[in-house]
């Protein structure tokens, strides 16, 4: 290495080198002990020069003094070019030149920074740094060159190529970015797109996923490798450019792939496949579709991967990944990586797939188990709205109803069951039909709730301890449930029920959360009703309260999903509602969009129900009401009496039948119950004749023997009309008969009441 102890002089430089200045330069070599070393400097030079490192030697001002044969190949030297020269004079000589410069500026400032802090730098430099590579990862290492002073004469690099292992670290980072990406939803599509994003630009420059239209629907795909002309439907596409290739199948359209195209042999093989552009079967594929071939052509696709997508022994999908922008094509080791990717995306898609599946099943079973419609009546105009859940299975345990009741009165349910998921809709489903049948008997609010929680504690007996799959705090005060055995099932409810005539409205909570009242002057307020225990307690009693409600009122019922959320309690929840309230909407729809809209995020937690009802007050115009003493004298006087007023209302064509009616059930209000005794006849969509007295004892059909004097009265009544029941009330019961009218007619006069 001779040649550079003097190497001062090829650039013109004094031999003295300890006269050390600013511009000192590499200097004393020579033996430290005073012995000659002559005989190793050959043995120096050949190592130097031989190295396979790629090795340079600069003085302090980051000129060259030497390059080994290694580096002067890679940057395209001859001998001693590089003498005396900046990294940035070699840079024009160097073919694509716009490529490396920066990537040698950089080297460039780092043995700067080696000259000015005295301490080595270790960098790793990826690119087209050498230019007989498309892309190359460098390992160099620099450090600073002393005298035995400790002054620093110059520095020195080596660099070696970690291509290699930093392509394997790659694919190792890839792999790991895979496990975390993809499948962080339990959407089949959104699923699909993040297997795209992760493989783009990380394996590829183009990726297609294309999944079996089975599969993007929830539905089982078929089991085993497909054969034939395959459906595809594409899920997710993605390209390091926007635009290229202009996209031949639109994420979400079919597509049908012949039995000969490379998806449809690999669905069919159940392996991948690596092509070259210019393959026969590839090509051919590619030749048949015009839009294809013109893509290709434009961006320059050169390698190709079409990858399965198999999960649990069943295939989901097929994806394609492609190359177009980068320059190598793809390798039997890309073709691993990318089947290791697929397998992972292949099961999170199918438990996408599965989630879909069961989310569609348990949102039909709820669907089914509420009302498909509310019924037209008249006592109330309703409007309702139910929300899954974003989270979970998407449903849960509300539930709302509206239920028709005698004497034009209607009940106003709106419930809720703890949990979410398919038990709890099951359960909620039990407890509604439960609610219909307790309605049916016409029972009171607050007797309703008492047998509706005998019915909660009796399921939860035949089930026995079954673990929730949601908070049990976030309903109620079904959070005071502590013990396994109530908590297996627990539930609120409100159960109202409004009179048109009496414009009464009683109601009776179990747990569940106060309903809002907005009056016909827009004020708002919350009823004060007895809590109630939660439904599964038992042994506790519930309480209802009556309000008088202006016609035109409007009572809103929701579930507590509608006012708490992850950032709100219940009362800013409330106050919330309050305000949301206050402004008056067109109509009961208007009013439910508004209120959702105002009250919930994107995705609320809990699934919200809600059922808001506007009163309506029957006209006395449509009810006639006689007080009778009990003389069997009256019957006749109470069926003339019921003819006029059918009269008046021109329902003439009604009276015999009415006649029948009134004097069967007054007769027997009579003969077995106790005074007072009342008879109303109500008009509207249908004649409801009702007989009260203060007799708790309920009568029933019978079928009357052929010598029995009785028994033949209520049976004549079930023939001649439509439906018939008995409500107790809390002074005795009442009787009561629906007859249909073939035309709905007018009042014509005021009502007649004797």
């Amino acid at each position: 290495m001779r040649e550079l102890v003097g190497q001062d002089r090829d650039v013109g430089e004094s031999d003295d080198v300890h006269a050390v200045t600013s511009g000192d330069r590499i200097g004393d070599f020579s033996d430290p002990a005073g012995r000659s070393r002559d005989d190793d400097w050959p043995l120096l030079d050949w190592a130097f020069e031989q190295s396979p490192l790629y090795l340079a030697l600069y003085d302090v001002d980051l000129r060259i003094r030497r390059m080994n044969a290694a580096a002067r190949r890679q940057l395209g030297l001859h001998q001693a070019d590089e003498r005396g020269r900046y990294l940035d004079e070699l840079l024009p000589a160097l073919p694509g030149l716009a490529m490396v410069t920066e990537q040698l500026r950089q080297v460039a400032e780092q043995l700067r920074q080696v000259v000015q802090t005295g301490q080595p730098v270790h960098v790793t430099v990826v690119g087209p740094v050498l230019i007989d590579s498309e892309s190359r990862t460098l390992a160099i290492s620099m450090s600073p060159v002393k005298d035995r002073g400790g002054r620093i004469r110059g520095v020195y690099s080596a660099a070696f190529d970690v291509s290699e292992q930093h392509v394997a670290q790659q694919r190792l980072a890839l792999l790991n970015e895979a496990s975390t990406r993809i499948g962080s939803t339990l959407d089949v599509a959104r699923t699909a797109q993040e297997l795209a994003e992760v493989a783009v630009p990380g394996l590829a420059d183009w990726v297609s996923v294309d999944l079996l239209e089975s599969v993007y629907q929830g539905h089982e795909p078929v089991a085993g490798p497909l054969h034939g002309p395959v459906r595809l439907r594409r899920a997710a596409h993605l390209s390091v450019i926007d635009g290229c290739p202009d996209i031949v199948v639109e994420p979400g359209q079919v597509e049908i792939y012949p039995d000969y195209s490379p998806p449809a042999r690999t669905l069919a093989a159940g392996r991948s496949a690596l092509y070259h552009i210019s393959d026969p079967e590839l090509a051919a594929w590619i030749a048949a579709d015009a839009n294809r071939t013109a893509a290709v052509r434009r961006c320059g696709f050169h390698s190709v991967m079409y990858v399965p997508l198999r999960a649990r022994g069943t295939t989901v999908g097929v994806v394609t990944v492609a190359r177009h922008r980068r320059a190598q094509p793809f390798e039997q080791d890309d073709l691993i990586l990318a089947d290791e990717l697929a397998t992972r995306a292949a099961v999170a898609i199918d438990n996408a797939r599965r989630y879909t599946r069961e989310r569609a099943t348990a949102l039909t079973l709820q669907r089914s188990l509420l009302p498909q419609r509310l019924p037209a009546q008249t006592a109330v105009d309703v409007a309702s709205r139910y929300l899954p859940a974003g989270t979970d299975m998407g449903v849960g345990g509300g539930w709302y109803d509206v239920i028709p009741l005698s004497g034009t009165r209607v009940a106003l349910v709106i419930g809720d069951v703890v949990g979410h998921g398919v038990h709890a809709a099951a359960t909620m489903g039990r407890l509604r039909t439960a609610v219909r049948t307790l309605a049916d008997v016409d029972l009171a609010p607050e007797e309703l709730l008492t047998r509706l929680d005998d019915v909660v504690t009796r399921l939860a007996a035949e089930e026995g301890p079954v673990p929730t799959d949601g908070d049990v705090g976030d309903v109620g005060d079904v959070g005071d449930v502590g013990d396994e055995d109530a908590g297996a099932i627990a539930a609120t409810c409100l159960y109202a029920v409004y009179d048109p005539v009496s414009h009464r409205c009683s109601l009776a909570r179990a747990g569940h959360a106060l309903p809002a009242l907005v009056t016909p002057d827009g004020t708002v307020d919350f009823l004060d009703l007895p809590a109630g225990p939660p439904l599964g307690v038992g042994g506790l009693p519930f309480e209802a309260a009556e309000f008088d409600l202006p016609e035109g009122s409007v009572l809103v019922l929701y579930t507590d999903g509608l006012l708490e959320t992850r950032d709100r309690d219940t009362d800013a929840g409330l106050s919330t509602l309050r305000h949301a309230l206050a402004h008056p909407a067109l109509s009961l729809e208007t009013l439910c969009d508004t209120l959702l809209a105002a009250m919930l995020p994107d995705c609320p937690s809990d699934d919200v129900a809600l059922l808001v009802a506007r009163t309506h007050v029957l006209d006395a115009s449509q009810v006639a009401m006689w007080d009778l003493p009990a003389d069997p004298a009256v019957v006749a006087g109470a069926r003339d009496q019921a003819s006029r007023q059918l009269a008046v209302w021109g329902l003439e064509e009604a009276t015999f039948i009415t006649e029948l009616v009134v004097s069967e059930l007054v007769t027997n209000a009579i003969r077995h119950a106790q005074a007072p005794l009342q008879l109303r006849l109500i008009l509207d969509g249908s004649l409801i004749c009702e007989v009260s007295d203060a007799s708790s004892t309920a009568p029933h059909l019978r079928r009357a023997r052929v010598l029995d004097e009785g028994g033949r009265g209520l049976l004549l009544v079930a023939q001649l009309t439509r439906r018939w029941g008995t409500r107790h009330t809390r002074s005795g019961k009442t009787i009561w008969a629906e007859q249909p009218l073939a035309v709905g007619p007018a009042p014509t006069g005021p009502a007649f009441t004797g």
